[in-house]
């Protein structure tokens, strides 16, 4: 039928390889994680051969337990990397029926929304999160329940806060894509998109050194009792003010900028 005919190139890329679709946009952090995606896809056909193997070997009767833990690793780092490759490629399932009939400027706002307001901040918490789940897993060097399970499973926990960063880039990227299709990419509108997500970032940044600065200065002092000392009681109102400052140098550099050209 004429109607479902594809019509132009991108459709076709976008069947075949979405991530190659608008390539000529793509900042390193895109490529990246198309690049990762495309090694990372190699995972399914392992884990559909696994899941057979297993479902065979059982009927036999021989259950091998370390099986079913490799699929449930291959999954969840398969499902990790699709996560930020769909971010890359715009290829999540969208379930609104408003959004496709919007401009594309309109578009590219909400995506700047959602991405440096709503996406952004959730993925800084969960990998500061993981970062001490996969540090505290480590240190057991926690393995599998089953006695012939895979023993080694603080190699699956120290890879999540590693995937999740690269979620952040992914969606960083995809954030300054939007933006620079709504105008020029400045300072002021790249604080301004990620505002709440800059804003978090630099508390847990300052959160973190400032905490060095105490465990360095104190060998002595516990670690649980740090994060009580005076001196880190302020890490919040510390990286908004960072942020209002970037802000307004972001601004006035913009001002500045739109003065020259006048």
């Amino acid at each position: 039928m004429p109607g479902n005919e594809i019509k132009t190139v991108e459709d076709v890329i976008a069947i075949t390889d979405p991530g190659e679709v608008n390539r000529d946009e793509h900042l390193w952090g895109d490529r990246l994680m198309v690049n990762l995606a495309n090694v990372g896809a190699w995972i399914f056909p392992l884990l559909i051969v696994a899941i057979v193997t297993q479902v065979v070997i059982r009927k036999m009767g021989n259950n091998q337990a370390w099986l079913d833990d490799a699929q449930w690793w291959m999954y969840g780092v398969a499902m990790l990397i699709g996560f930020g490759y769909a971010i890359t490629t715009n290829s999540h399932v969208r379930v609104d029926i408003f959004h496709q009939n919007y401009s594309e400027e309109r578009k590219s706002k909400i995506e700047v929304f959602a991405l440096g307001w709503l996406l952004l901040p959730f993925l800084i918490l969960m990998t500061d999160i993981l970062i001490h789940y996969a540090g505290a897993s480590i240190t057991a060097r926690e393995g599998s329940d089953s006695a012939n399970g895979l023993h080694m499973l603080y190699l699956l926990k120290a890879s999540l806060p590693i995937l999740f960063t690269c979620a952040i880039i992914a969606s960083i990227a995809a954030m300054l894509r939007f933006l620079a299709r709504i105008g020029k990419l400045s300072l002021f509108s790249v604080v301004l998109g990620s505002l709440p997500a800059l804003s978090f970032g630099l508390e847990r940044v300052v959160y973190y050194f400032l905490w060095w600065v105490v465990r360095l200065t104190n060998p002595d002092i516990a670690d649980r009792r740090i994060s009580r000392e005076p001196l880190l009681a302020h890490t919040t109102e510390i990286a908004f003010g960072l942020t209002l400052l970037l802000l307004a140098i972001g601004y006035f550099r913009l001002r500045s900028a739109s003065s020259e050209t006048a």
